[in-house]
């Protein structure tokens, strides 16, 4: 089965869109919709009570542990963002301390920290995806230390405009080309940016991730009702417009 993302929340909230899975038992039952939906792998920001992102061990192992309820089988990949935990070395700690482990974790190469967080998920036998940004985050990548560390490459040009969106994601996957990266790839943008990016990828035959986390739209500009209606337009049952 070809690998599909289903990015659940990201950091938005109820008020962006009531359908935004946000509780552990939110996180499961949405992860068992989109996996019912077509989507192989869901990728969660779990958060603590009073809602915020987190990278605490309890509030990790409390959303893995509702989806893998949920939805048995199911790959689930989360956040080590920067802007949850600024501090390099506590959120290094926070993820040392993780008791009930994802599938993968996603690493952004530009971060403070971010070679430190991929060795330590290494070591703990957790899958690091690699998040680049840019072309030049991209350039780097290739020739940095994060290149031995990554089991899976996510291409991400996120906030900015369709066209220049497009065209970095297109030059980033050159870039990986050139240089022999041998590792599983996927694509996402967000916002405007995020049908136009898909249908690239799309296009390249590259795997690629939908969700609340990137956009509450439909490509006929509807807004969808939840996230399984975004994968389902994404895998096809609405074709996304050129």
């Amino acid at each position: 089965m070809t690998l599909f993302v289903g990015a659940l929340n990201g950091g938005h909230r109820k008020q962006h869109h009531s359908g935004i899975p946000v509780t552990p038992a939110e996180l499961a039952a949405d992860s068992a919709r989109v996996a019912a939906a077509g989507a192989t792998e869901v990728h969660v920001h779990p958060r603590n009570a009073d809602g915020n992102e987190s990278l605490a061990p309890g509030d990790v192992a409390a959303a893995l542990t509702a989806i893998r309820a949920a939805a048995p089988g199911l790959d689930v990949s989360v956040t080590t963002g920067a802007w949850i935990e600024p501090d390099p070395q506590r959120r290094s700690a926070l993820i040392a301390e993780w008791n009930v482990l994802p599938t993968s974790a996603s690493v952004n190469a530009h971060e403070d920290g971010a070679v430190e967080v991929a060795r330590i998920l290494r070591a703990r036998g957790v899958d690091v995806e690699v998040g680049l940004f840019t072309v030049t985050t991209a350039e780097w990548f290739v020739r940095g230390p994060l290149r031995g560390l990554a089991n899976r490459i996510l291409v991400e040009p996120v906030d900015r405009p369709s066209i220049l969106a497009v065209h970095d994601a297109s030059s980033m996957l050159r870039i990986l080309r050139e240089h022999e990266i041998d590792l599983p790839v996927l694509v996402h943008s967000d916002g405007a940016a995020t049908w136009p990016v898909l249908l690239r990828a799309r296009k390249l035959g590259v795997p690629v991730r939908i969700g609340f986390e990137d956009t509450f739209t439909l490509p006929n500009g509807e807004v969808a009702e939840d996230n399984s209606a975004l994968v389902r337009a994404a895998l096809g049952e609405q074709t996304p417009s050129a």
